[in-house]
Formats: structure tokens, sequence, C-alpha cells
């Protein structure tokens, strides 16, 4: 007689022993965890310098509307 209680012992002493092991070893920072957040930051700044160089300094017409700008040409027959 076996019950689903006893197919599942072996794989939750499995798992069990991987998350101990996981836990015991030492967690050496990686290069996310020592410049993550300071790459976040340069790239925000970046992102925020090119753009406002973008809406202040190009001198680009941002009014999307053509009325008054766009006249016909003379019709030829």
């Amino acid at each position: 007689f076996c019950t689903s209680n006893s197919l599942e012992l072996p794989l939750a002493r499995g798992i069990q022993r991987t998350a101990v092991r996981q836990a015991h070893r030492k967690h050496e920072p990686d290069f996310h965890d020592k410049y993550g957040n300071l790459v976040l930051l340069g790239g925000a700044a970046m992102f925020t310098t090119v753009w406002a160089y973008v809406f202040t300094q190009l001198g680009m017409e941002w009014g999307l509307s053509p009325v008054g700008r766009i006249t016909p040409k003379e019709w030829r027959e």
C-alpha cells in the first residue's frame, strides 16, 4: 500500500538538502552586488542629461500642428 506522502519524501529530502547547502554557502558579492546601483544611477543620469539637451539646445520646434505653416500651391491646368 503506497500513499502519495511516501512517494514525495525522497524528493522533499533532496530539496531540503539543497536548500541547506545553499544557505550555508558563503555569498560572495558579484558585479551586480557591487556596482548594480551605481550603474543604474549612472544610466539614469545619462538618460536625463541627453534628453535635457535634446529638449533645450537643439532648437527643434515641437508644435505638431501644420495649421498656418502649410499653404496650398496654386492649381495648374
